[in-house]
């Protein structure tokens, strides 16, 4: 396929479109529940890079995780505000990994080859958690996920 020059009005053009499409995905994703199965994946390079395949037994899940810092309970008793530790109180994993043990809990029989970023807004990070079948005829003819059937 032969590459075309764009000038710098049609390149600022084509990113705002693509910028407002983005804008209204994102909208639409924020109205759905906080794990959703999808249908193909929205960046599908990431995904084949995890294991993914159009075939039976891989699904593509997105999963939601909400962003911000973390807040711990005052304590009732007395402390000096110092060493309260309420604030700069930070989780022990990433928002990744919690957006793939999300996606687990929600399909128990199904294993978690990895995940990617797809996208984020003021308040959530969006991850699509790449999902297989270790039980699957299909997976468990392919050579290549045998080691699923190990585990």
């Amino acid at each position: 396929m032969k590459r075309v020059k764009l000038s710098k009005d049609s390149k600022m053009l084509l990113m705002e479109a693509i910028e407002e499409v983005r804008r209204k995905e994102l909208i639409e994703w924020r109205r759905q529940p906080a794990v959703v199965r999808v249908e193909k994946p929205t960046n599908i390079e990431a995904a084949r890079r995890l294991g993914y395949k159009a075939k039976p037994g891989f699904i593509i899940v997105r999963s939601r995780v909400r962003k911000g810092g973390r807040r711990k309970p005052r304590p009732r008793s007395g402390r000096r505000p110092k060493h309260m530790g309420v604030v700069l109180f930070k989780p022990g994993k990433s928002r990744q990994k919690m957006a793939e043990e999300r996606a687990a809990k929600k399909y128990p029989n199904m294993r978690v080859l990895g995940s990617y970023w797809v996208g984020e807004d003021g308040v959530y990070k969006w991850f699509e958690v790449v999902m297989v079948d270790p039980n699957h005829p299909a997976v468990l003819k392919d050579p290549r996920f045998r080691w699923l059937k190990d585990d």
